[in-house]
């Protein structure tokens, strides 16, 4: 290739000294650059960054993998193209630094595809799976293209009914059957962007899934089931009172895994939730109303932003404890064909993988290179993306060494709460896994905050009448002093939650005695069977006035319950109109009106969504109820109906209140009722010009069960108050007249 030239100039030339030997030469120093600089379009590049990033005027390409013998770089115009545009084979002397091949190219664009072939010894019995047969997902990528068709059959040419159809490699090229890699340079204007990081006391979070969110034809929304439709709907986030986003994973993966057919519909079911990522930073492309080549990075951006200039934080849901690999005869996408034997735990006869997940595989979390790659994907989601935090699913997999034991103190979970770019942001665990390891208070230190599933089953069941749930009941609306004072840790710890994406929703939580998931195609045998939950005489959809009336006063209940408890209140959404899934508690791969958010429910049930908002509004007045702390002896005091401690150990009790001291002049006073008969309350006694104003009935219709700031109504009766059957009530004591 012919050098460049310089121009001439009539400064006096730059030289160079170099002494070998004892003796100096001299060389103008414009000579020696070209003397030892590579002056090629393709040249040997850089180990680090991994991953595709602009360098000078071209792209460096990074990636790691220990056992291959031969790494080929491929290059392609469009997301269905078979063959490259150009392909080009990596030297395992040259482009090789350690366990890290790396080559530079010059000239590629923003835009640029591109993907991997890896061979090197197929022997699964030795946890090896190489096959250049396949095309590679760069797990550093930031873009998947969009490509709807790409096919996720497992060992893909061979008999799925031979047990055995691992032990032999593939042949079949399927390089126009997956989707490919994008080289990204992102230029966004955040406009001084600055992180939220709303106090857990001012946190209530919201979590939804992208798409169902705004799919449904009757959301209102131009960009239906897409980022720019959240951004459609912050003024209604914004009315309910949401200060965080949670999001369903939004890690790309492939909606077409799953392959059995809607019983109903005879339509292919699909895979919704997502918990199947194929690559940790790419926000998945079907999401994006402008175009999946890209343009889903910059319109997630959007989203964020817009999200934040409204007061509203985004938290996601990732996945980083398995892949859509799945077993030993699942497909080979990234991972696998990378280096199988680093990136999974595997069982004693390398063939199989350990599975703590559910799905197949497991993570190899704790390696060291698995730590630096799942670090690095939480950074650029914070640096990047600018998001607020995350929620782990299964994270107590996390926890596991290289043979699946529980460490005592994991060095991935310590990292991410030290590390200096996450240790600010929300961090929550998901604090068990399918495995039996179930970590919940305890889980990897102060810094980490944890669903408390102990919460949702305790309050449906005091709500359902179950016997013996006072004092449970009673710790759980405190903050679960009896959960998280052992780890030192406070009520911000525990994520309060009634309902989530995975189970029931609320409606259906009050509406049905047993699961319905039948159109998932798996008998019916799919989803948890406990559920702690009621019909209250009917299973699913009524008209009768008697049941929808004792329906509706649960579903206030138990809003009422999540909005007064220390802690952080999570909302399933949809919940605040009574969002129904007809039963199914596991919706995982119904991309249908069975998940989506169906609009015609918020005028349907405005008396609910107004409750709901008049609870969020009550939490928000009252930062009593959320303080960061556990309540004190001079903050709280116990009642049972007569005005006597409460016999917490007595199996058939259950009604009970407290009277919470908010300051000298201030007080809030909480009833509950979840026996079937009416039974009335002894009201501590009054001191002088002190007065008893009702705030919220769960057993009257709206208007008059929850009444706005300043607008609560003086009680005649200052001695006793009639609690009908199961409902809750709260009087607030203050001079006011």
């Amino acid at each position: 290739m012919k050098k460049k030239t310089r121009q001439s100039t009539k400064q006096p030339t730059k030289k160079t000294n170099i002494t070998i030997c004892s003796v100096t030469l001299e060389r103008p120093l414009s000579n020696y650059l070209d003397a030892v600089s590579e002056q090629t379009d393709i040249r040997v590049g850089f180990p680090f960054p991994l991953g595709a990033h602009a360098r000078e005027d071209g792209v460096n390409f990074s990636i790691f993998s220990r056992h291959a013998s031969r790494i080929r770089l491929e290059l392609f115009d469009h997301p269905e193209d078979a063959t490259p545009s150009q392909a080009i084979d990596l030297d395992p002397v040259c482009n090789r630094t350690g366990d890290i091949w790396h080559i530079w190219m010059k000239g590629i664009k923003s835009g640029q595809m591109y993907a991997y072939r890896i061979d090197g010894p197929y022997e699964p019995k030795e946890g090896h799976r190489f096959n250049p047969n396949k095309l590679l997902i760069d797990p550093f990528a930031k873009a998947i293209s969009l490509f709807p068709k790409w096919d996720f059959e497992p060992a893909y040419g061979y008999d799925p009914l031979d047990p055995k159809q691992d032990l032999v490699r593939s042949p079949v090229d399927d390089a126009g059957v997956m989707p490919k890699c994008i080289f990204m340079e992102e230029d966004f204007d955040w406009h001084g962007d600055k992180p939220l990081r709303h106090p857990w006391s001012k946190t209530l979070i919201y979590e939804t899934h992208v798409r169902g969110f705004t799919i449904h034809p009757n959301s209102g929304v131009q960009h239906a089931g897409t980022y720019r439709g959240i951004i459609e709907k912050i003024p209604y986030l914004k009315e309910i009172g949401v200060t965080a986003l949670e999001l369903m994973p939004i890690q790309e993966f492939n909606e077409n895994q799953v392959v059995s057919i809607h019983s109903q519909t005879d339509k292919t079911l699909k895979n919704y939730w997502g918990y199947d990522p194929v690559a940790f930073l790419a926000p998945k492309a079907s999401y994006s109303s402008s175009g999946g080549t890209g343009q889903q990075n910059l319109e997630f951006k959007e989203m964020v932003l817009a999200l934040h200039q409204a007061g509203i934080e985004v938290i996601l849901d990732v996945v980083f404890t398995h892949t859509a690999e799945v077993d030993e005869q699942g497909p080979t996408l990234c991972f696998r064909g990378i280096d199988n034997s680093i990136f999974y735990m595997l069982e004693d006869d390398k063939r199989f993988y350990k599975d703590y997940t559910g799905t197949g595989n497991t993570i190899n979390a704790n390696h060291p290179i698995v730590r630096d790659y799942i670090l690095a994907a939480l950074h650029y989601w914070v640096m990047e993306m600018h998001v607020d935090g995350f929620r782990f699913d299964l994270a107590a997999v996390l926890g596991r060494g290289r043979s699946g034991n529980l460490l005592s103190n994991p060095p991935l979970l310590e990292q991410i709460a030290e590390d200096p770019i996450l240790r600010e942001v929300k961090i929550i665990a998901e604090a068990w896994d399918v495995a039996g390891a179930y970590e919940m208070g305890s889980f990897s230190g102060r810094c980490w905050a944890e669903w408390n599933g102990r919460y949702r089953d305790d309050v449906r069941r005091f709500w359902r009448g179950d016997d013996g749930m006072l004092g449970l009941f009673a710790y759980r609306i405190c903050g679960s002093s009896d959960i998280y004072t052992k780890s030192g840790k406070g009520p911000d710890a525990s994520i309060n939650f009634i309902t989530c994406h995975d189970g029931f929703t609320l409606n259906d939580l009050v509406s049905y005695r047993h699961k319905h998931n039948e159109a998932n195609k798996r008998n019916n045998l799919d989803g948890p069977d406990l559920n702690f939950s009621d019909n209250y005489g009917f299973e699913g959809e009524t008209k009768l006035a008697e049941i929808e009336a004792i329906r509706k006063r649960q579903i206030k209940n138990f809003l009422l319950t999540l909005m007064i408890s220390r802690g952080v209140p999570m909302l399933l959404g949809g919940d605040e109109f009574r969002r129904t899934q007809r039963g199914n508690n596991n919706a995982f791969c119904q991309d249908n009106e069975t998940s989506w958010y169906d609009w015609s429910y918020l005028k349907q049930h405005k008396d609910i969504f107004r409750f709901a908002c008049g609870m969020i509004a009550f939490r928000a007045n009252h930062p009593i109820l959320s303080k960061e702390a556990f309540y004190t002896d001079a903050e709280i005091r116990w009642f049972s109906p007569r005005g006597e401690l409460p016999n917490w150990a007595h199996p058939k009790e259950k009604q009970f209140a407290f009277l919470v001291r908010e300051n000298e002049q201030n007080a809030l006073y909480i009833m509950f009722n979840a026996d079937i008969g009416t039974v009335d309350f002894y009201l501590p006694p009054l001191s002088q010009g002190m007065l008893w104003h009702l705030a919220v009935d769960t057993s009257r219709e709206t208007p008059q069960d929850l009444f706005a700031k300043g607008e609560e109504p003086l009680l005649e009766d200052s001695l006793t108050y009639p609690l009908n059957p199961r409902s809750s009530v709260i009087l607030l004591l203050s001079n006011m007249v």
